[in-house]
């Protein structure tokens, strides 16, 4: 995690690669070890908010779970509300429910009914961009909401995987702070 000077000077040096995690062959992105330094996670949180400065974020809407963290993090700094997208049977109160596509399968993103008021302005945030499946079921659920969606931002991109070229054909605004190789 260090550079050859001994701290960290961008993004990707505090992210900590975990090989064959949860399964042989996947290369993990570990973002725990970004948020638990002070500077890096204040890099990520600048860095996430930079495109839209100066513009006006009334939600800020993150998509479970290390999209929570970050994204607590970001709706601080942005005096904006938090919204939570989460997994089927997480919410207890009146949700809509969106089904996404998974490697072996589907899965639910929820939210509650009345998490956004229509025409509010949303920024979407989670710690890593991969196929971008929960990041468009995230969408299709703030639209449903009446949502003006600012963009999305990611902390990790794996370009190979095709979710930012995906977000960008809905015609999502993309930030992402640092890419990876592979899966």
């Amino acid at each position: 995690m260090k550079t050859e000077h001994g701290n960290p000077s961008q993004i990707k040096d505090y992210i900590r690669t975990i090989p064959d995690f949860p399964h042989p062959g996947i290369m993990f992105r570990d973002v725990t070890t970004l948020l638990a330094d002070p500077r890096g996670l204040r890099m990520a949180v600048d860095q996430l908010l930079h495109p839209w400065s100066g513009g006006r974020i009334d939600k800020v809407a993150a998509l479970e779970a290390r999209g929570f963290v970050i994204g607590g993090a970001v709706a601080h700094q942005t005096s904006a509300g938090f919204v939570l997208i989460r997994k089927q049977g997480k919410l207890p109160g009146p949700v809509f429910s969106q089904d996404y596509a998974l490697e072996y399968g589907t899965g639910v993103m929820e939210i509650h009914q009345d998490a956004i008021s229509a025409g509010e302005k949303v920024l979407l945030i989670d710690d890593l961009l991969a196929t971008g499946g929960t990041a468009v079921a995230g969408i299709q659920l703030l639209e449903r909401l009446g949502a003006v969606i600012e963009g999305c931002a990611f902390i990790i991109d794996l370009p190979e995987l095709g979710g930012r070229t995906r977000l960008e054909q809905m015609g999502m605004r993309v930030q992402t702070l640092c890419e990876f190789s592979g899966q």
